[in-house]
């Protein structure tokens, strides 16, 4: 667990840390927040493209020996965002370390292997994807206060050291497992699918311009990705070893959950870690605070809390249903956004208290039940399918939520702007996919594959 908990650290802290720093690097990069905001969006989309992927190639070469790399290339990344002179080096830094996208699923695989106790399995499960949301709230108030006194690059030198020390720690004592070893890698479908997923991420992310959006391109985006995905489709068909069997593509348990990860994600992640930070540092429109006193009393609490119900939410979802957890979670977050639409645009302490319950509904129990959910459906003959999909949903709603929801706040409150507008209309259209994101939970299945395994050899 030790191990464990500091490879999902290193990668978090490239997640969390950057969220309240965003002013900062806009301005001492002589730019503006949303072009920082792209650079979210192409960590998190690196990561959703290597979270299709990477956890199989794990079944076959190994797990520990795929984290190592990961983690490896994630830390170089994190000493080419530090000397980053221009956005554009910022850019490429950003997706190299996005490349380490997979790292809170492969963990839980790796604790899968070792734990076999189903409730001790969903409580450790739970402390591990908490993570997910924050290192308990301490790299937020910690990267604020450094981007306050020495600037944003001093937040990426301290991601590079601690990503050292989780290689160092996964090289030393991770278990290794390679279930799938006389495997081969599909790389020709492991293709067809990153192509198609990238097809339509670009499409999504063009779309989200809006009134500046080439409508052409999201066709012709759109257009490649389905055909993209059609190809994949046919071809894993014929593959006597697929990447993915159509099998479990068409399942519910698999399809419905993606879903509802991507809604879940871009409605709720850019609302927490960029709207809701530039509303409180924004002087004209917003609350005028500092980075360090914005992660301080937003960012710290909302991860903190998120920390200490996660495991609880691992333990007790098995009882009272995945499917059920997810919808009242995500229609709760959905109230809560809209309560800073109208109120938290106004006052700051309805804007704190708003940030911190998102922080029980969302941090504290969606992620956790929407990463465990990835970890047991998974089928057994395939344990990094479904996890690495459901990474690369996460990065994905990620990536898609910093390309969305900050235009709407930078058209209808620029800079300068008195107007708190655009930050009302990022908190609804968040919340408007948070409501798609519960009606999409409706299509999972009330089981999960785990006790259908279980039911089947009860019956035999």
């Amino acid at each position: 667990m030790g191990v464990l908990i500091t490879a999902a650290v290193a990668f978090q802290l490239n997640a969390s840390m950057l969220s309240p720093v965003l002013p900062t690097m806009a301005k001492e990069l002589g730019t503006d927040e949303a072009s920082v905001g792209l650079t979210q969006t192409a960590f998190f989309t690196c990561g959703a493209m290597c979270g299709l992927f990477l956890p199989r190639l794990s079944d076959i070469i190994g797990r520990r020996k795929v984290l190592l790399v990961m983690l490896t290339i994630m830390s170089l990344g994190g000493v080419l965002a530090a000397l980053a002179p221009n956005i554009e080096l910022l850019f490429l830094a950003r997706a190299l370390q996005g490349l380490a996208g997979p790292t809170i699923p492969l963990t839980l695989i790796i604790l899968r292997s070792q734990v076999k106790d189903e409730v001790r399995l969903g409580t450790l499960m739970g402390l591990i994807a908490a993570i997910n949301g924050g290192v308990a709230g301490l790299d937020v108030l910690l990267s604020g206060w450094m981007a306050e006194n020495w600037g944003f690059r001093s937040v990426f030198w301290l991601i590079a050291v601690i990503g050292v020390l989780a290689v160092a720690a996964v090289a030393l004592w991770a278990p290794e497992s390679k279930p799938s070893d006389n495997v081969t890698m599909d790389w020709g479908g492991a293709a067809l699918l990153v192509v198609s997923v990238l097809s339509l991420t670009l499409a999504v992310n063009e779309a989200g311009k809006a009134a500046a959006a080439s409508w052409i391109a999201v066709v012709a985006l759109a257009a490649v990705g389905l055909a993209m995905f059609a190809l994949f489709w046919k071809y894993e068909k014929k593959h006597s070893q697929p990447l993915v069997a159509p099998k479990y593509l068409a399942r519910r348990q698999t399809w419905a959950l993606l879903l509802t990860t991507v809604l879940t994600m871009t409605g709720v992640f850019a609302a927490v870690n960029g709207v809701a930070v530039s509303l409180a540092q924004n002087p004209t429109a917003g609350f005028g605070l500092n980075a360090d006193f914005a992660a301080l009393i937003l960012l710290t609490p909302y991860a903190l809390i998120g920390w200490l119900v996660g495991p609880f939410a691992g333990r007790y979802a098995p009882r009272i249903g995945y499917d059920r957890l997810i919808r009242i979670s995500n229609v709760a977050t959905a109230a809560l956004l809209l309560i800073l639409a109208f109120l938290g645009v106004r006052n700051m302490w309805v804007l704190v208290i708003g940030v911190v319950l998102i922080g029980v509904t969302y941090a504290g129990v969606g992620n956790i039940v929407l990463n465990n959910l990835g970890v047991v459906n998974s089928p057994k003959d395939n344990e990094g399918f479904l996890p690495g999909m459901n990474s690369a949903a996460f990065n994905l709603g990620a990536g898609m939520s910093f390309a969305i929801l900050p235009v709407f706040m930078v058209t209808g409150s620029p800079q300068g702007s008195q107007s708190s507008a655009g930050y009302t209309t990022a908190f609804v259209v968040g919340a408007v996919v948070l409501g798609a994101a519960a009606l999409a939970s409706l299509l999972i299945p009330k089981e999960t594959t785990a006790e259908l395994d279980n039911a089947l050899a009860s019956a035999s």
